[in-house]
């Protein structure tokens, strides 16, 4: 299951394209029933997360939060996913027509952290395999 927060306005979110970007990730790694957050934000609350659990403050582009565990009710819940929306836009050249195509990136870079990658070449290994699978560019 994906659960999407859009906390943000300045910019249009196509809930239904990013839910099924999750839910062919969860597919990719076996993981139909899992559960994940998707949350769309500004820069102020990015920031505020990434000082507080990384101790930069500064906004970054995403972040995640791995939970990997049961829930009492039972659901397997893989963790959250947090991006500004105002980074990933300006990251794209501020083009709004490359913005789906870069938050598409960051989801794909975020859930790779819920699964454990850490940043290097397996996890641009990893990417550039999901990228094959979703046919992305």
């Amino acid at each position: 299951m994906v659960q999407i927060i859009n906390r943000q306005r300045k910019h249009k979110i196509r809930e239904k394209h990013f839910r099924h970007l999750v839910s062919k990730l969860l597919s990719f790694y076996s993981l139909p029933k899992a559960e994940v957050s998707l949350v769309f934000t500004g820069n102020s609350s990015i920031k505020r997360l990434n000082r507080q659990f990384r101790k930069k403050d500064m906004p970054t582009d995403v972040l995640s939060f791995p939970m990997a565990e049961k829930g009492i009710d039972g659901q397997y819940y893989l963790g959250d996913i947090i991006i500004s929306v105002p980074q990933a836009y300006f990251q794209c050249g501020r083009k709004e027509s490359e913005l789906e195509k870069e938050l598409d990136r960051l989801i794909i870079h975020g859930f790779l952290h819920l699964l454990g990658y850490n940043h290097g070449s397996e996890m641009e290994k990893e990417a550039m395999k999901i990228k094959a699978y979703l046919r992305l560019k």
